[in-house]
């Protein structure tokens, strides 16, 4: 049996696991805890009480559970404690679940990191977790277009017109300023007032350095110190206090992490200047300088705070260029469309577009809407949706797709899908899914950042008593400290755990421009790992548009059996069927009612047609029903499928009358992407429910691994489990209703776009033009985002390996080489963009 509970009190995926584990603790269960929504899915060998499980959870933490009722999903949540007993979040950061909407994240705020999975926030703040900034996900729907007055900008308007007050023409009003240009623009502001207060100060520090020391014949050592504190000031309280804030919080939740550090070491800089300024007598000798004066770090601590800053700005620009694919893909969608209504043409709002609308496309129109053309034709760019960027040539009853380009003629079209409905909607909808989704990689970078924090802080502390124990004698403590300060400074968690989302995020976004939409990072990471491809025949490596080639009867009329196998095969949706009724209607021949229909998953098709029991099918069909099929026309039915064919018994009243010959011309690009798939080191094996001759000669065409003609969707499953169960990563291509149990099964499902829409939802990875050849794109991408989080994880380790040392003073006493804490800063602050800025590169990679 299985129950849904309601689990409150969880915070972030650290709970949320931490609740998973502690209920499977349970004998005889087995739970599956998701974070939005806040559920438990437990499966249960025999029924237990609540009260049981909520004993059990307790234990764990401030949780509870509770039986989900339908009736109290729309109830509100109570607020929700940390695992630290107090409230998860205060209003500021309070998320919005809506556990109904996939969508959810569309406007809101998330952390870079995917610190809590997919929780998001309402407003722009800093993540709980790890302190960075929230990152606004794209809306994924366009924003309704407005227009106003030049002349009059307090007139607005949903739709183009005439301003009633002046008479002049409404124009679209400006769009507002994106989030992440705010946040660059917040961030900048606090950088100009950072760098002009710490450029004195350093200039003070380091004057000295100065011929003649000009500074000090204006004021002794004494006061410029109180210059520097008082310079100091706006640079720690204004414009990095976010830091301290952050720091703060992450000790008081124990969520340790990049500020954990930044807050200690230039806090602890900053405390021990101003207790040197104010109280200096209190100090020893070796923390003075010649002149009385304590060794003060004012500059230390400005120019690492500025650093820092200047870090967070420069990753406030990368960020809004890895979600650039979006943004792209949004960009596809004209604002306004031409209605056709009662003859004349008006211009409408793109959301203001209903099914069954008549539109115009003008010459280099964008298509507003998923439709098909009813009057006129066109060359149509499709590039933006399937990669390939040959045009397309469109006539009336073909289909046309939203964000693509008209070419230079005019057309009319129906209005079939809107808004999220359209193909371009679902694209940014998967795209925008996928990109924060969390690939298992990243589960090596989690559990290495849990420790990290408390390690470094440790190795600081070592760092200081090494120094003051064994340093040199007259400044042995001022060496501890410095280099502990350095320490704290150069560690930087923030280049590990982004390390992995954003190179996802960047190929994600790639995917899609060129028609491969990746469910999740998870897919995206096992195809790296696929070698064996199963895929199937027809739709997928035939083009799937199946034509009847001849039909063959003895002893009847050709037409009389047409009619009957056509109007048996008017209720299936299998392509062989349709190519079937279309061959009849091309020859004007009247369909009649059928009886007692049944579609038989891989055999064929029977019902009763004028009160004659009609069978189409294979040969498995006819030996069901103990239909004897005579040597002359089986073997006339083999020479046929020899040659590649698919060919179906005709049968009427328990008698074999002949059989029809169907063509599935072989898709052009197939062969090239069978040997580019095999040079790969992929398998690539045929599982087809047609018969063994048409296999065969399509294996042999394509030079396949090897095939398996006769399946039917149990013989599919059977298949993959095997070759699983012989340690093989088996990714499975196919477009059918039939196919999606052997999607679902396998390691990574591929469905073709121009498929079912069963398929799609079953399958992990989707090509929208429907070929082989995306499944070569689909290869690279992995192979080359794989690559990609490997140099970013590499970066991110060997940074530290080597970084923490050197900062701690390792190379010292050979060397001679200390690391001063504001190079410690530089280097820190520029680990991270550099993390983004090589996820970056995968923009330019050629599919």
């Amino acid at each position: 049996m299985k129950h849904t509970y309601t689990v409150t009190g969880m915070s972030c995926d650290g709970c949320r696991t931490k609740v998973e584990k502690t209920l499977n603790t349970i004998e005889g269960i087995e739970a599956k805890v998701t974070l939005n929504p806040p559920e438990a899915i437990i499966q249960m060998e025999k029924h237990l009480p609540t009260a049981q499980l909520q004993e059990v959870l307790a234990n764990a933490g401030n949780y509870t559970i509770e039986m989900t009722h339908p009736e109290a999903k729309d109830k509100p949540k109570p607020e929700s404690k940390s695992c630290c007993g107090t409230s998860s979040h205060s209003h500021h950061h309070q998320p919005k679940v809506n556990p109904e909407l996939s969508a959810k994240q569309a406007g809101k705020y998330y952390c870079p990191m995917f610190c809590e999975g997919d929780k998001v926030y309402d407003k722009p703040g800093s993540c709980p977790v790890c302190g960075m900034d929230l990152v606004k996900a794209p809306e994924i729907t366009i924003a309704k277009t407005q227009y106003s007055c030049p002349m009059h900008p307090e007139v607005i308007k949903d739709e183009p017109g005439s301003c009633p007050i002046c008479g002049m023409d409404l124009v679209p009003m400006k769009p507002v300023e994106n989030e992440e240009n705010k946040t660059y623009t917040y961030l900048l502001k606090k950088m100009k007032i950072a760098v002009v207060f710490t450029l004195p100060i350093f200039i003070i520090a380091m004057s000295d350095m100065i011929p003649n020391n000009p500074l000090m014949q204006l004021m002794d050592m004494k006061s410029w110190n109180w210059v520097q504190f008082v310079l100091s000031l706006p640079v720690v309280f204004y414009a990095s206090w976010m830091f301290f804030e952050r720091a703060w919080k992450s000790i008081i939740s124990w969520n340790l992490n990049m500020f954990t550090l930044i807050g200690i070491g230039a806090g602890v800089a900053f405390l021990f200047s101003v207790f040197g300024l104010l109280f200096p007598d209190f100090f020893p000798a070796e923390f003075k300088t010649e002149m009385g004066t304590v060794h003060l770090y004012f500059e230390a601590t400005t120019v690492i705070l500025t650093l820092v800053l200047l870090g967070q700005l420069l990753e406030a620009r990368a960020h809004s260029r890895t979600s650039g694919a979006i943004k792209e893909l949004l960009k596809l969608v004209p604002t306004e469309a031409v209605l056709v209504e009662n003859g004349a043409d008006k211009v409408i709002a793109i959301d203001a577009i209903k099914k069954g609308d008549l539109l115009r496309v003008k010459p280099g129109d964008k298509i507003p809407v998923d439709g098909k053309i009813t009057e006129g034709e066109s060359t149509i760019d499709e590039s933006m949706i399937t990669g390939e960027p040959i045009p397309v040539d469109k006539k009336k009853g073909d289909a046309v797709v939203a964000g693509t380009i008209n070419g230079n003629k005019s057309f009319l079209m129906l209005a079939e899908k809107v808004g999220a409905e359209t193909l371009l909607s679902q694209i940014v909808q998967m795209v925008n899914d996928a990109s924060r989704s969390r690939a298992p990689i990243q589960k090596l970078a989690d559990r290495i950042s849990k420790y990290f924090v408390p390690i470094v802080v440790l190795v600081a502390v070592i760092t200081f008593f090494v120094w003051a124990q064994f340093g040199p004698q007259e400044n042995a403590l001022i060496y501890g400290f410095i280099n502990a300060v350095a320490v704290l400074i150069i560690a930087c968690p923030c280049a590990l755990g982004l390390a992995t989302p954003m190179s996802v995020m960047v190929g994600v976004g790639k995917g899609a421009q060129f028609g491969v939409l990746i469910k999740n990072a998870e897919a995206l990471e096992n195809m790296n790992k696929v070698n064996v491809l199963i895929t199937d025949k027809t739709g997928t490596l035939t083009e799937g548009k199946p034509s009847v080639e001849h039909i063959q009867v003895y002893d009847e009329k050709e037409n009389e059996a047409l009619q009957a196998i056509a109007s048996v095969n008017q209720y299936s949706e299998h392509p062989l069927a349709q190519a079937i009724v279309s061959f009849a209607k091309a020859k004007n021949i009247t369909l009649t009612a059928a009886e007692n229909f049944e579609a038989i998953t891989g055999k064929g098709v029977k019902g009763i047609v004028e009160g004659k029991q009609v069978f189409l099918g294979n040969k498995k069909l006819l030996e069901d029903s103990k239909i004897t099929i005579s040597s002359t026309i089986e073997e006339q039915v083999i020479a046929e499928q020899k040659l590649g064919k698919t060919v179906s018994y005709i049968a009427v009243d328990r008698s074999v009358l002949g059989f029809v010959v169907i063509t599935d011309a072989i898709k052009t690009n197939s062969a090239a992407a069978v040997k580019e798939l095999m040079q790969k080191g992929v398998e690539v094996v045929m599982l087809t429910g047609d018969n063994k001759n048409t296999a065969e000669a399509v294996a042999n065409a394509l030079q396949l691994s090897s095939f398996q003609a006769g399946c039917l969707p149990e013989d599919k499953l059977k298949v993959i489990q095997k070759l699983q169960s012989e340690g093989k990563i088996v990714a499975m291509a196919g477009d059918g209703i039939n196919d999606a149990p052997a999607l679902a099964q396998s390691d990574v499902g591929i469905a073709m776009g121009t498929g079912t829409d069963v398929a799609i939802e079953s399958a992990k990875i989707t090509l929208v033009k429907g070929d082989l050849q995306g499944i070569v794109k689909a290869k690279e991408l992995s192979q080359a985002v794989m690559k990609n989080i490997h140099q970013n994880l590499f970066f991110a380790f060997f940074y530290n390996v080597i970084g923490i040392p050197i900062a701690a003073g390792v190379l010292y006493p050979v060397f001679g080489i200390l690391l001063s804490p504001m190079i410690a800063a530089l280097a820190m602050s520029f680990s991270s963009v550099s993390v983004i800025t090589n996820a970056l590169r995968l923009r330019n990679l050629k599919l």
